[in-house]
């Protein structure tokens, strides 16, 4: 008799712990779902005048390797930073129509999401400027920084400030003041209506440095830079 009830015991716990076969222990797959490809701008190019303020935004279609639907989203701001962003808009075609202030340097930039929320790296960034009515001049757009690069480290008691600036009106003669601190915003101008787009300062150690660029162009127009920074070791 207790053999039989020994058994029977046995089969039981048997029973309990295969009855599932264990499905309820299978973790599912993992699907990979890779981004889309970056869009590419057509319009408008960098450092394109439009005539027209209601700017017709144009790109290339990104690719999708799994072949999800795809979105993109335009970014419009008055600064390369995007802060603050004056526009963004989201679209499935390769176009839209913005309405901007006249007589305005505006940036754009664009990247695609598929339906599954993979999104690409942003395309470049363009300036572009928006033309306004009756305008003569134009300012410069904004100055863009060649050297040092943003958040490097110097290890050496100078460096050469270096930058560029562009203006749609080819006849105007940039000039440049330079801001140069240990502060951010920098305070320090110690340079004022240069012609050079560099220039050398004297650097301490350990310490971080803020600089940015005022590019006037001799009409009256001037535009005033982000600001950037630097560190000494």
């Amino acid at each position: 008799m207790k053999t039989i009830i020994y058994i029977l015991v046995i089969s039981c716990i048997i029973c309990s712990c295969g009855g599932d076969d264990g499905i309820e222990n299978e973790i599912p797959p993992v699907v990979k779902n890779s981004p889309p490809s970056i869009p590419s701008q057509i319009y408008p190019e960098n450092n394109d005048l439009c005539i027209d303020n209601n700017v017709n935004f144009q790109w290339n279609s990104a690719t999708d390797e799994d072949g999800n639907p795809i979105s993109y989203i335009v970014d419009v701001a008055k600064t390369a930073s995007f802060s603050p962003l004056e526009y963004s808009k989201t679209t499935s075609s390769t176009a839209v129509t913005i309405s901007l202030e006249k007589g305005m340097v505006f940036y754009w930039r664009v990247k695609a999401v598929d339906s599954k929320n993979a999104e690409s790296d942003y395309s470049s960034i363009n300036q572009f400027y928006a033309e306004g009515e009756g305008i003569v001049n134009h300012l410069p757009f904004s100055p863009d920084i060649q050297f040092p690069e943003l958040n490097s480290i110097i290890s050496s008691n100078s460096t050469t400030l270096e930058w560029n600036s562009t203006d749609v009106d080819t006849n105007d003669i940039l000039v440049y003041d330079v801001y140069f601190d240990t502060v951010d915003p920098p305070i320090e101008k110690i340079s004022e209506n240069q012609s050079a787009n560099s220039l050398l300062v004297s650097l301490t150690g350990a310490t971080t440095f803020y600089w940015k660029i005022v590019v006037k162009d001799g009409q009256g127009g001037q535009t005033i830079g982000q600001t950037w920074y630097f560190s000494t070791d």
